[in-house]
């Protein structure tokens, strides 16, 4: 039980994915102009990222190592296609405003990354543990990321008034320059946030990403961490 809550847990803090391993940036910009948007793909990556953990996992024996990749982008693509039809079904709006970035989570770094790095190679309990932890990491950033951006640009978060009378929109802040300002706050603000725990409790900080990416192997340069 500890082994499963640890490999949930990371994925809500200790390597966030868009903040502290820094991937799937591509729907992290695009879709949170609003808080519906990013709690919508964030779900919709809490889908696919848990379900594909196990399905790997499950077969991970079965799969010649020459045709991983390529397997696991299959077991994606069903999986998102799924999601594509689910949507559609009872989320049309949604799935109209996600547009393109729904069958794109197929090849969202985060989903092959953790088929590779862990789902390859643990057994199915863990890889759901992970799956899940980073999908609802992944999904809490976009969400927030979203409602910064929407509270700033229109005064409102999920439908609801949220700024004083008087106060002046921030246009910009749904627009695409605002997607890169707000991302680039936050990094600095979890980096700083980081350097002061690793302070307290006597360690170095660190200028580079706070993970420790010595176990992943994804890109193939492991042993160079």
């Amino acid at each position: 039980m500890n082994r499963l809550w640890k490999e949930f847990s990371k994925g809500l803090w200790k390597d966030l994915p868009p903040f502290k391993l820094v991937l799937g940036l591509c729907p992290v910009l695009a879709v949170t102009n609003t808080a519906d948007n990013g709690l919508g793909m964030g779900v919709a990556v809490i889908f696919v990222l848990t379900l594909s953990n196990l399905l790997v996992s499950l077969v991970r024996k079965l799969i010649p190592a020459k045709v991983r990749i390529a397997c696991f982008i299959a077991i994606s693509a069903s999986l998102v296609v799924a999601v594509e039809l689910l949507m559609q079904a009872f989320a049309y709006p949604l799935y109209q405003q996600l547009g393109i970035f729904v069958p794109l989570i197929v090849v969202n770094c985060i989903i092959l990354g953790r088929a590779e790095a862990f789902a390859s190679k643990n057994p199915p309990l863990l890889a759901v543990a992970d799956g899940l932890g980073m999908g609802v990491g992944f999904a809490m950033s976009l969400t927030f990321l979203g409602a910064l951006r929407e509270g700033l640009g229109t005064g409102h978060i999920f439908g609801t008034n949220v700024v004083w009378p008087g106060f002046e929109p921030l246009g910009f802040m749904v627009e695409a320059p605002g997607a890169f300002v707000s991302l680039g706050v936050l990094l600095c603000i979890m980096n700083f946030a980081e350097n002061v725990r690793r302070r307290r409790k006597g360690l170095r900080a660190v200028e580079g990403p706070t993970h420790d990416c010595g176990s992943c192997g994804a890109c193939g340069s492991a042993s160079n961490c």
